[in-house]
């Protein structure tokens, strides 16, 4: 966090900007002039996510990465700078992870019901299952870094959704400050990037939690992030499940066995630079789970926080680091 924080030298107030994208909404809360081109900046932060859909987007049969799922075998395609980029922080996750997070998940996400090709929501055999779990393998596509070029080894189907989100995130707000506007909260579909401070000089405070509810009945105290040059991304059950048979199948999918993670991970939260990377670790956190997970947090210097499901209510484990971020 910045160390010190100087008052802007003319008179500035907070604007808030608000639309739709990715089957979800953004938010922008910024500092400007009271005379602002509110119409302006809103058409500069959703033509950036527009453009984050036009190449990373499933559900456009159009999209870069749509034309690369349906590419032949040894089809090379040429990358734009910002789905290379992704692409490259998805791999980095995939191997710190050994494979908790994997961008070639696509068909296994819709075979559990999930995502642009979703089939029924039921959990399926374990025959259909192994089958589909071969054709995940984020090891199977050859990146070329210098021309920034992916080869299609043939049936690999990308799945970024659990990337490319905060990404747009980190996108919104580097395209606002390259305006001029010096301090803003990006929010798109529950991903913030906070940086600078408000016009009373205060940082942007974000409450982190999972489910409301569930938590307060479960005695968990209210974590506030203090945002400043930093990124809150968390991966949960809240919004994306069903159940069969008395179980609860979540969206996650863990692409090492081709299972839907354990109803018992209510929610990850990763605090990070960024916001594709706090995108990225809390969905690999998530398949890993609370030990596993932080055991890896602790080593690499994540901060993450777990809230998990155990004898009928939350219980609260977080990494060392993942306190250094919060209000006192």
């Amino acid at each position: 966090m910045n160390a010190s924080f100087s008052p802007p030298a003319s008179p500035v107030v907070l604007h808030a900007l608000h639309g739709e994208t990715m089957g979800t909404t953004w938010s922008v809360r910024l500092v400007d002039s009271p005379r602002a081109d509110l119409h302006g900046l809103h058409a500069l932060v959703q033509a950036e996510l527009d453009q984050v859909i036009a190449q990373m987007s499933t559900w456009e049969t159009d999209s870069d990465i749509s034309r690369f799922n349906r590419a032949a075998p040894g089809h090379a395609q040429d990358l734009p700078p910002a789905f290379y980029t992704v692409l490259r922080c998805a791999l980095e996750i995939a191997e710190a992870s050994e494979g908790a997070f994997d961008p070639t998940i696509g068909p296994l996400v819709g075979l559990w019901g999930f995502g642009a090709q979703a089939g029924a929501r039921r959990v399926p055999d374990d025959a259909t299952r192994a089958s589909t779990r071969a054709l995940v393998g984020w090891r199977r596509l050859s990146l070329d870094a210098a021309n920034r070029r992916l080869l299609q080894p043939g049936g690999v189907q990308l799945d970024l959704s659990a990337i490319a989100k905060g990404h747009a995130v980190d996108a919104v707000a580097a395209r606002l400050r390259a305006r001029g506007i010096g301090a803003a909260l990006v929010e798109v579909g529950g991903e913030l990037y906070g940086y600078g401070r408000k016009p009373d000089g205060e940082h942007w405070r974000v409450l982190i939690e999972s489910s409301p509810e569930e938590e307060e009945a479960a005695g968990l105290a209210p974590r506030i992030a203090l945002l400043d040059d930093l990124a809150v991304a968390t991966s949960g059950d809240r919004w994306h499940w069903y159940e069969q048979d008395g179980e609860r199948h979540a969206h996650t999918i863990d692409p090492r066995t081709g299972q839907a993670v354990s109803g018992t991970r209510a929610a990850v939260t990763v605090l990070a630079p960024s916001a594709m990377e706090a995108d990225g670790w809390a969905t690999a956190l998530t398949v890993l789970g609370a030990d596993a997970g932080l055991r890896l947090a602790e080593r690499i210097g994540l901060a993450a926080r777990f809230v998990i499901r155990a004898g009928g209510t939350l219980e609260e484990r977080a990494s060392l680091r993942f306190a250094s971020y919060l209000a006192p």
